[in-house]
């Protein structure tokens, strides 16, 4: 059964913070996306939550690198961000 930490960019941090919001598997974090589960991280577990963990959820996923997603993809996540 794929895990959370197997996925690119969620490093033990982050799975814990994905898991506090209620996000527990791989298939959920895809089912809701980035915007969904970063919104819960950000309401439910750190009021801090960046760009760069938006860019690796986004990342994570798709099953890539956050550096490989498409530059349009990042413009798309950066404005959402901004927009909060």
């Amino acid at each position: 059964m794929e895990r959370l930490i197997d996925l690119p960019n969620i490093g033990p941090k982050l799975a814990e913070n994905l898991e506090k919001a209620g996000i527990e598997t791989p298939d959920q974090l895809r089912e809701l996306g980035a915007e969904e589960a970063f919104l819960r991280i950000r309401t439910q577990v750190d009021e801090t939550a960046c760009l760069h963990q938006l860019e690796a959820l986004a990342g994570a996923a798709e099953g890539v690198r956050k550096g490989l997603l498409p530059s349009e993809r990042k413009a798309e996540l950066k404005g959402w961000f901004r927009s909060l």
